[in-house]
């Protein structure tokens, strides 16, 4: 009889025990890591755009317009694959202030400058050429892929570092790790405006523009260490 408690009493001991390494002590800690960066680089995105009554006109004077820009954009030196045709469309729309129906055509182009210092004189240039639209205007750090590596970096440094802290009152030291899941939030101004927003000067020069600033990139991550 003794025996068979004392047997019963070591599987107990033992399953307890197993369950225990099954499912250790752990702390979850949120970890953050920021960096703030100095742009190199801006994604541009315009369009040239015509409306009339004739298709087939209105198809021609928006070719016509859309290579006076392009031939603009070669003289400022990018790359062929920095210069991209996103969009093209030639469509009927309804005016509902005259009540009629017109020919719109349109051709969306991106561009990538790598030299942030021609970015004024190329904006004027192209409101010059004859495009319609600044779409969007995004600011960018042509080293991302590296800078996100860092900040990911920092944000585990701060989750251990958070976790030290707890363990640290009570005695107990940070294990290994468990599991990680993180969120990428990167950030960064992205300004919004068309060509008819561009004030212009007597002499043709832009009185408005974007100052760059500076871009954060931005993760969090929850991290669980088992206590030791």
């Amino acid at each position: 009889m003794k025996k068979t408690i004392l047997f019963l009493a070591l599987v107990l001991f033992a399953s307890s025990f197993a369950q225990e390494l099954k499912n250790p002590a752990l702390v979850t800690v949120m970890g953050e890591g920021k960096l703030k960066i100095v742009p190199d680089q801006v994604s541009i995105s315009i369009a040239i755009e015509t409306k009339g009554s004739d298709t087939k006109l209105v198809k021609e004077q928006n070719d016509t317009k859309t290579t006076s820009v392009l031939k603009n954009i070669k003289k400022w030196g990018l790359a062929p694959a920095d210069v991209k045709t996103q969009r093209v469309s030639l469509n009927p729309a309804y005016d509902y202030e005259s009540k009629k129906t017109f020919i719109h055509a349109s051709q969306t182009i991106q561009l990538l400058l790598r030299d942030l210092s021609k970015y004024d004189a190329l904006m004027t240039d192209l409101v010059s050429a004859g495009i319609t639209t600044i779409s969007s205007v995004e600011f960018q750090s042509s080293q991302n892929d590296k800078l996100q590596g860092d900040v990911r970096k920092l944000a585990m440094q701060n989750a251990v570092a958070k976790a030290q802290d707890y363990l640290s009152v009570v005695g107990q030291k940070v294990g290994k790790v468990q599991t990680i899941s993180d969120t990428n939030v990167s950030s960064a101004p992205q300004p919004f405006y068309n060509s008819k927003m561009m004030a212009m000067q007597a002499d043709g020069a832009a009185r408005e523009t974007l100052a760059a600033g500076e871009l954060e990139l931005s993760v969090q991550i929850q991290v669980s260490f088992v206590i030791n």
